[in-house]
């Protein structure tokens, strides 16, 4: 029995509308990726960055260099979803790559100091301009989890819930 990973663009039935979302996904990457060569968005993630435990590291490469390598990485992503039209394994990786993406992201939301203020008080919980922000991330995490687990083959699928 032949197991294969499967695309959107090949599938079926309700299966078939998920083609919208990878190329949703190409056109959200492509952007995050253009604003990172700007200096007003290596001014805005220095934040995230220099809080993060994930990825802290990034900044060896500067200010400037460590949006750099945010913007390249992006673009790669992008790129891998849109192959992944035209290839299983492309799109299966592209898109852990964008669930590991936004994975690290909404941590931004309880690693950065000043995001979220937590209180006992009538309104539990607060977050600032910064907070909204980041939240959506938590959407587009599992718009990518959905292409990936739509790659995957349905027997590996169906034998995982069962």
């Amino acid at each position: 029995m032949k197991t294969s990973l499967n695309i959107a663009e090949k599938g079926a039935g309700s299966y078939r509308v998920l083609a919208i979302l990878r190329w949703v996904m190409v056109v959200i990457f492509v952007s995050f990726g253009m604003q990172k060569f700007t200096l007003q968005s290596a001014q805005g993630i220095v934040q995230f960055i220099s809080n993060s435990p994930f990825i802290s590291w990034l900044s060896v490469f500067g200010l400037r260099g460590e949006a750099y390598f945010l913007g390249v990485a992006e673009f790669g992503i992008a790129a891998l979803l849109a192959a992944g039209a035209f290839s299983p394994i492309l799109s299966a990786i592209g898109s852990l790559m964008g669930v590991i993406t936004f994975a690290i992201t909404w941590s931004f939301f309880f690693t950065t100091p000043g995001v979220v203020r937590w209180s006992l008080s009538t309104d539990p919980i607060a977050w600032n301009l910064t907070g909204e922000f980041i939240f959506k991330d938590i959407v587009l995490l599992c718009v990518c989890a959905v292409l990936f687990l739509a790659s995957l083959p349905q027997s590996v699928i169906r034998s995982r819930s069962a």
